[in-house]
């Protein structure tokens, strides 16, 4: 039984990501790590694949099955193999029903091997047409996405912004990275070359080493905005992976500032104080505890709170694909709920003059303007000032928002809080 070992970890991290237990961009590092470096493409093709045409190839399933019930193992290994035969074309046929069929021993379904070496060959002979009810059922299937979704963005952003949108969320999204504090001028120098060689792989290698960090535009953005001053203190309640935190470290005025970062649990506090580590981040002091309870912090305590709040993350459904297949349209309410009860509880350690940042990488209005707009109904001592971003990015209103088909970039809200 001969599988390889691309095939072998994309299949088993599409299987951790349908458990929930977490997204694509943490596993596809960790089992990357493990492969050797041709292996490490057609993992990342194929998970990535997979998850961004998923609604297509079920329904092409379905088609070539007749709508029978398929176990979960069985339907993930014909949407690995049907994406291969679909997309891509340097993978041979022959090697991607072959490995499909005997991915279906490792999965310890011997009974359905002929079932599934029949579905690929009748793909293979005649692919299924398929049909549509309505123009929304064709761009929900064809980009992938559920109907509910394709439905509310078509009301909110009207159907021809929606309908670029939906298919931005299926483009594979640059490599975006910044500097850090173990950044050289010599590494700036190599990485500033057009003709560097083997590039991916060099980036890869700094940002193991701390030297670079990847993050998008629009999360370095929100970070930004927090512009301390000389002696300003700052905290980070929601700060894991790092990211923002130490963009902050990075920017602070010569190391002369409080920096605090925390979060929730053990893993993830592990992840941050790792990132802090490797960056070279050393000034960032780093707590555990839980934003969404009373924070170990006297009232006042600080001059600017970033409030980076867990959220649906429709904003960057590009980078993590599997968004768009776990969301129910109840969830953005259920995560304005938390939302406001974690920026209610940041709020009382700013100082008069300080300010909290609020952001989120949502795009729907109740995890933004309503918890905002909610909170300072709430709270009178607060006031809304324009973010300190580009003018481009302010709304009529005084926050600040991304749209990533417009800008080329995640999805990221923004608004700051000044305590009167």
């Amino acid at each position: 039984m001969k599988i390889s070992p691309a095939r072998t970890a994309a299949y088993d991290i599409l299987s951790q990501i349908e458990r929930g237990t977490a997204h694509s961009s943490a596993l596809l590092p960790q089992f990357e790590s493990k492969l050797e470096p041709q292996d490490r493409g057609l993992c990342h093709e194929l998970v990535l694949g997979v998850l961004r045409n998923q609604i297509l190839l079920d329904r092409q399933i379905d088609a070539l099955t007749g709508g029978r019930k398929i176990d979960v193992e069985i339907r993930r290994i014909l949407r690995l193999a049907l994406y291969q035969l679909s997309s891509l074309d340097r993978v041979p046929s022959h090697a991607a029903v072959n490995e499909a069929v005997n991915m279906v021993l490792r999965a310890k379904k011997t009974s359905a091997r002929g079932f599934v070496n029949a579905v690929l060959r009748k793909f293979q002979k005649s692919p299924p047409e398929i049909g549509f009810h309505d123009e929304a059922d064709r761009l929900a299937v064809s980009t992938s996405h559920p109907r509910w979704l394709v439905d509310r963005w078509i009301r909110v952003f009207g159907e021809h912004a929606a309908t670029e949108l939906l298919e931005f969320d299926n483009r594979t999204p640059d490599s975006e990275f910044r500097w850090t504090l173990r950044t050289t001028d010599s590494v700036r120098k190599s990485v500033e070359r057009p003709d560097a060689p083997n590039r991916a792989e060099y980036l890869r290698e700094l940002a193991a080493n701390g030297k670079i960090y990847f993050q998008d535009r629009g999360s370095q953005m929100v970070a930004g905005a927090v512009q301390l001053r000389v002696g300003e203190s700052f905290l980070d309640v929601c700060a894991a992976p790092g990211g923002k935190a130490t963009l902050v470290a990075l920017d602070s005025a010569a190391g002369r500032n409080l920096l605090v970062a925390g979060d929730v649990n053990q893993r993830r506090i592990k992840t941050l104080a790792e990132n802090c580590r490797n960056q070279g981040a050393d000034a960032v002091r780093i707590v555990q505890f839980d934003a969404a309870g009373p924070l170990p912090f006297a009232d006042g305590s600080f001059d600017v709170v970033l409030v980076d709040a867990p959220c649906s993350g429709t904003g960057t459904i590009r980078r993590n694909p599997e968004i768009r297949h776990h969301l129910a349209e109840s969830d953005f309410e259920s995560f304005a709920g938390k939302q406001l009860e974690i920026l209610t509880n940041a709020s009382k350690l700013i100082k008069q003059g300080g300010r909290v940042i609020y952001s989120t990488c949502s795009l729907e209005r109740e995890e933004n303007e309503d918890v905002c707009e909610g909170f300072l109904r709430g709270d009178d001592s607060f006031r809304l000032v324009a973010a300190p971003v580009p003018s481009e990015f302010l709304t009529p209103e005084g926050y600040a928002r991304t749209f990533p088909p417009r800008d080329k970039m995640d999805g990221f809200f923004v608004a700051v809080l000044e305590k009167k």
